[in-house]
Protein backbone atom coordinates (compact mmCIF):
# COMPACT_ATOMS: atom_id res chain seq x y z
CA UNK A 1 0.00 0.00 0.00
CA UNK A 2 1.20 3.72 -0.69
CA UNK A 3 -1.08 6.04 0.64
CA UNK A 4 -2.23 9.94 0.87
CA UNK A 5 -3.81 11.83 3.44
CA UNK A 6 -6.09 14.19 1.98
CA UNK A 7 -7.60 16.83 4.21
CA UNK A 8 -10.75 18.52 3.17
CA UNK A 9 -11.88 21.75 3.55
CA UNK A 10 -9.96 22.79 6.97
CA UNK A 11 -10.27 26.33 5.80
CA UNK A 12 -9.71 29.58 7.81
CA UNK A 13 -13.57 30.45 7.02
CA UNK A 14 -14.86 27.50 9.12
CA UNK A 15 -13.03 28.85 11.92
CA UNK A 16 -13.41 32.51 12.40
CA UNK A 17 -15.26 32.90 15.30
CA UNK A 18 -17.01 36.16 14.33
CA UNK A 19 -19.16 33.92 12.23
CA UNK A 20 -19.46 30.53 13.44
CA UNK A 21 -20.86 27.59 10.95
CA UNK A 22 -22.87 25.11 12.69
CA UNK A 23 -20.18 22.41 11.86
CA UNK A 24 -17.37 24.79 13.59
CA UNK A 25 -17.62 22.91 16.46
CA UNK A 26 -16.81 20.04 15.19
CA UNK A 27 -15.11 20.80 12.74
CA UNK A 28 -12.22 21.90 16.01
CA UNK A 29 -12.94 18.93 17.83
CA UNK A 30 -11.49 16.70 14.48
CA UNK A 31 -8.22 19.02 14.92
CA UNK A 32 -6.19 16.66 16.54
CA UNK A 33 -6.92 13.72 14.82
CA UNK A 34 -5.56 14.97 11.71
CA UNK A 35 -2.67 15.97 12.90
CA UNK A 36 -1.99 12.21 14.03
CA UNK A 37 -3.41 11.07 10.69
CA UNK A 38 -1.11 13.85 8.64
CA UNK A 39 2.05 13.47 11.05
CA UNK A 40 1.80 9.56 10.11
CA UNK A 41 1.59 10.17 6.65
CA UNK A 42 4.81 12.27 6.42
CA UNK A 43 6.55 9.99 8.67
CA UNK A 44 5.92 6.93 6.06
CA UNK A 45 6.82 9.68 3.57
CA UNK A 46 3.27 9.44 1.75
CA UNK A 47 2.04 12.51 0.64
CA UNK A 48 -0.18 14.99 2.49
CA UNK A 49 -2.88 17.29 0.39
CA UNK A 50 -4.99 19.61 1.59
CA UNK A 51 -8.41 20.04 -0.39
CA UNK A 52 -9.61 23.48 0.25
CA UNK A 53 -12.76 25.50 -1.26
CA UNK A 54 -11.48 28.59 -3.21
CA UNK A 55 -14.74 29.84 -5.15
CA UNK A 56 -15.22 32.81 -6.91
CA UNK A 57 -17.49 35.59 -5.52
CA UNK A 58 -20.10 34.87 -8.09
CA UNK A 59 -19.92 31.30 -7.91
CA UNK A 60 -22.71 29.11 -9.55
CA UNK A 61 -22.81 27.37 -5.82
CA UNK A 62 -24.00 30.56 -4.28
CA UNK A 63 -27.36 30.63 -6.11
CA UNK A 64 -28.41 28.18 -4.02
CA UNK A 65 -29.21 28.79 0.01
CA UNK A 66 -25.13 28.65 0.30
CA UNK A 67 -23.67 32.02 1.33
CA UNK A 68 -20.26 32.91 -0.18
CA UNK A 69 -16.98 31.83 1.92
CA UNK A 70 -13.88 30.74 1.07
CA UNK A 71 -12.97 33.31 -1.75
CA UNK A 72 -10.22 32.25 -4.12
CA UNK A 73 -7.11 34.55 -3.01
CA UNK A 74 -8.95 35.48 0.46
CA UNK A 75 -7.27 34.42 4.09
CA UNK A 76 -10.57 32.25 4.40
CA UNK A 77 -8.99 29.83 1.46
CA UNK A 78 -6.51 29.00 3.45
CA UNK A 79 -5.70 25.96 5.31
CA UNK A 80 -6.34 26.75 9.21
CA UNK A 81 -3.53 27.64 11.60
CA UNK A 82 -5.10 24.52 13.77
CA UNK A 83 -3.70 22.30 11.50
CA UNK A 84 0.23 21.20 10.86
CA UNK A 85 1.02 22.30 7.51
CA UNK A 86 4.74 21.25 6.27
CA UNK A 87 7.12 22.52 3.35
CA UNK A 88 6.36 19.18 1.57
CA UNK A 89 2.45 19.30 2.00
CA UNK A 90 0.60 19.95 -1.29
CA UNK A 91 -2.44 22.98 -0.79
CA UNK A 92 -5.35 21.87 -3.64
CA UNK A 93 -7.81 24.76 -4.15
CA UNK A 94 -11.41 22.94 -5.18
CA UNK A 95 -13.55 24.99 -6.65
CA UNK A 96 -16.46 21.97 -6.00
CA UNK A 97 -17.16 19.33 -3.76
CA UNK A 98 -15.12 16.84 -4.59
CA UNK A 99 -11.54 17.47 -4.57
CA UNK A 100 -10.71 15.50 -7.42
CA UNK A 101 -13.65 17.32 -9.65
CA UNK A 102 -11.61 19.87 -12.23
CA UNK A 103 -8.36 18.98 -10.47
CA UNK A 104 -4.80 17.83 -10.89
CA UNK A 105 -5.32 15.45 -8.09
CA UNK A 106 -5.44 12.61 -9.93
CA UNK A 107 -2.32 13.02 -11.65
CA UNK A 108 -0.38 14.31 -8.50
CA UNK A 109 -1.53 11.18 -6.59
CA UNK A 110 -0.33 8.73 -9.72
CA UNK A 111 3.08 10.53 -10.09
CA UNK A 112 3.54 9.65 -6.51
CA UNK A 113 2.36 6.05 -6.79
CA UNK A 114 -0.04 6.38 -4.40
CA UNK A 115 -3.41 4.08 -4.29
CA UNK A 116 -5.12 4.44 -1.53
CA UNK A 117 -6.45 7.53 -0.11
CA UNK A 118 -6.82 8.35 3.23
CA UNK A 119 -9.60 10.90 3.86
CA UNK A 120 -10.82 13.31 6.47
CA UNK A 121 -11.95 16.80 7.03
CA UNK A 122 -15.52 18.39 6.29
CA UNK A 123 -18.40 17.59 5.63
CA UNK A 124 -18.34 13.80 5.86
CA UNK A 125 -22.13 13.99 4.05
CA UNK A 126 -20.77 16.51 1.22
CA UNK A 127 -16.93 17.15 0.38
CA UNK A 128 -15.68 14.13 2.01
CA UNK A 129 -18.16 11.39 0.94
CA UNK A 130 -17.45 13.10 -2.98
CA UNK A 131 -14.01 12.78 -2.84
CA UNK A 132 -13.74 9.31 -1.63
CA UNK A 133 -16.06 8.56 -4.17
CA UNK A 134 -14.24 9.94 -6.95
CA UNK A 135 -11.65 8.44 -5.72
CA UNK A 136 -12.80 4.77 -6.12
CA UNK A 137 -13.88 6.28 -9.45
CA UNK A 138 -10.54 6.56 -9.97
CA UNK A 139 -9.27 3.36 -9.40
CA UNK A 140 -7.79 4.33 -5.57
CA UNK A 141 -8.48 2.57 -2.61
CA UNK A 142 -10.25 4.58 -0.04
CA UNK A 143 -10.60 4.96 3.68
CA UNK A 144 -12.61 7.38 5.72
CA UNK A 145 -11.63 8.13 8.79
CA UNK A 146 -14.38 7.98 11.17
CA UNK A 147 -12.87 10.07 14.12
CA UNK A 148 -11.23 12.59 11.55
CA UNK A 149 -14.66 13.63 9.52
CA UNK A 150 -17.20 15.73 10.95
CA UNK A 151 -20.81 16.73 9.61
CA UNK A 152 -22.76 19.53 10.83
CA UNK A 153 -24.19 16.81 13.39
CA UNK A 154 -23.09 13.70 14.91
CA UNK A 155 -26.03 12.03 13.59
CA UNK A 156 -25.64 13.00 9.77
CA UNK A 157 -21.90 12.10 10.37
CA UNK A 158 -22.68 8.13 11.63
CA UNK A 159 -25.26 8.36 9.01
CA UNK A 160 -23.23 8.90 5.83
CA UNK A 161 -20.55 6.47 7.13
CA UNK A 162 -23.05 4.22 8.18
CA UNK A 163 -23.73 3.63 4.27
CA UNK A 164 -20.62 2.63 3.82
CA UNK A 165 -19.68 0.69 7.21
CA UNK A 166 -20.86 -3.12 5.44
CA UNK A 167 -20.02 -2.16 1.62
CA UNK A 168 -19.74 -4.67 -1.23
CA UNK A 169 -16.79 -2.61 -2.06
CA UNK A 170 -14.23 -3.23 1.21
CA UNK A 171 -12.01 -3.40 0.94
CA UNK A 172 -11.45 -1.11 -2.00
CA UNK A 173 -14.00 1.25 0.69
CA UNK A 174 -13.39 1.25 4.10
CA UNK A 175 -14.38 3.35 7.05
CA UNK A 176 -11.56 3.17 9.77
CA UNK A 177 -10.87 5.09 13.22
CA UNK A 178 -7.44 6.78 13.45
CA UNK A 179 -6.18 4.12 15.39
CA UNK A 180 -6.66 1.60 13.22
CA UNK A 181 -5.20 3.75 10.31
CA UNK A 182 -1.72 4.49 11.85
CA UNK A 183 -1.27 0.71 11.98
CA UNK A 184 -1.67 0.44 8.35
Amino acid sequence: MRAAALVIDMVKDTFFEDRPYPITPLAKAIVPAINRITAWARKNDYPVVFACDSFLEDDFIFRGKMKPHSLRGTSGSEVTDLLAFHAGDVYLPKRRFSAFYKTDLDQTLRGREVDTVIVCGIATHFCVLATGLDALSHDFSVVFVDDATASFSAEAHQSALNLYRRSPLHPLLRVMTVEEVLKL
